[in-house]
């Protein structure tokens, strides 16, 4: 009876308060925020600005997770191994959010598989404890010896290796799944969500009164958060166009031997190796194969007309390299590969500020091959920023630029 009673009186007090006007002063009293770009930037701060009480439209020209996306492909591993504590504390609060997810959205989206960072001697960074910030931010980690790696992962060739730090914490992400994920609980919570082209505005007043959609339409709104990507530089380029740089990155996925679950998740981490060239991977899941890629920085790429076929030189680095560091894997076959690309900034922080010339529009991007796994956070932090609620990260400011 008391529900009922409630449920009708909450339904007279609706209905006097659309008499008077005051339900729609309150829809109105919403900010429309536009969000540009659904991947792991936009799609995060996208939500957070929905969950903070605005209206939000998220456009995306291809859709979340799309494969010529920074965001796309199957898998990022997400690590706390950083020597910057700004970035230490987000990935921290990134892995709250995204157990979270897990569990509410009923996907598995992020394997809590270890992360293991070899280190060989020609390493820049020491990972005896003190390369990374761990243990001042209290993350669980072990540093191992070459004698004690070697015991505990046999199928790993560990010459040349002088050392190891272990994250039992961290692990890798379900990427391009991800993406798809946060846009169905922007959608189910109430987001709009359009596939569309966008091109900027014209800025008059030091405002965008709206954006460009596909076909020559406009959308207006009361802020504009532009999460391209790599698309970022050729939108804003005399803003952005000195500060990124695209390069294009080749990753391989090569296949096991039947029945050999040395390689697979559950048997290995993902991993690092550290020296004066760096590769990395993610153990055989989902049935796709072992991944490996080279993070030395690519050539230039144009990320909407380049062709994104693997090179012959990559294929052969990659084989070669995999022969060396896992001898049970001499020979795999190459089952998948991809192109992506990194959008570079000089000193590899993000950008996540307002536009120098419209107070109403903000820059985010420059994930730099780190930013995926930061999507929660920075959404979290990006979306307090332009609610004005906190004031623009230094560390991600333009205004570095200049300095």
């Amino acid at each position: 009876m008391r529900m009922r009673r409630r449920t009708f009186i909450g339904s007279i007090l609706a209905s006097s308060l659309s008499a008077f006007g005051i339900s729609n002063a309150i829809a109105q009293s919403k900010p429309h925020i536009a969000v540009i770009g659904a991947g792991a930037f936009g799609g995060w701060t996208a939500l957070h600005l929905l969950r903070s009480g605005a209206k939000v439209t998220l456009l995306d020209a291809w859709g979340p997770g799309h494969s010529r996306s920074s965001s796309g492909g199957e898998s990022r591993v997400i690590r706390h191994s950083y020597n910057k504590a700004i970035y230490v504390d987000m990935v921290k609060r990134s892995l709250e959010l995204w157990h979270e997810a897990n569990e509410q959205w009923a996907r598995p989206l992020l394997h809590v598989s270890g992360v293991l960072h070899m280190r060989r001697a020609d390493s820049p960074i020491n990972l005896d404890g003190s390369g990374f910030l761990l243990t001042e931010a209290n993350v669980p980690h072990e540093v191992l010896s070459h004698d004690e790696l070697a015991k505990r992962y046999p199928q790993i060739n560990m010459r040349g290796i002088v050392g190891a730090i272990y994250e039992p914490t961290a692990g890798y992400l379900l990427a391009r799944r991800a993406c798809q994920a946060v846009v169905d609980a922007f959608l189910n919570e109430g987001g709009e969500y359009r596939t569309a082209y966008v091109q900027p505005g014209t800025v008059s007043n030091g405002r965008m009164a709206n954006i460009v959609l596909s076909g020559g339409n406009t959308l207006s709104a009361d802020q504009f958060v532009f999460a391209c990507g790599p698309w970022l530089k050729t939108m804003f380029p005399e803003v952005l166009g000195p500060h990124l740089r695209i390069s294009r990155q080749e990753t391989f996925y090569f296949g096991t031997p039947a029945d050999d679950n040395r390689f697979d998740a559950g048997a290995m981490p993902a991993w690092t190796d550290i020296g004066a060239e760096v590769w990395y991977g993610v153990p055989g899941g989902e049935q796709r194969g072992f991944k490996i890629a080279d993070d030395a920085l690519g050539p230039p790429h144009d990320p909407s007309t380049s062709q994104r076929t693997v090179s012959e030189h990559g294929i052969r680095a990659a084989s070669e390299y995999i022969a060396y560091r896992f001898p049970g894997l001499q020979g795999a076959p190459l089952i998948e590969s991809r192109v992506c690309q990194y959008t570079n900034t000089p000193d590899s922080d993000f950008i996540a500020d307002r536009h120098p010339e419209a107070d109403n529009t903000w820059l985010l991007g420059g994930g730099s091959g780190h930013g995926f796994k930061h999507g929660p956070a920075l959404g979290e932090m990006v979306a307090a920023q332009v609610l004005g609620e906190k004031p623009v990260e230094k560390t991600f400011s333009l205004a570095r630029f200049e300095a």
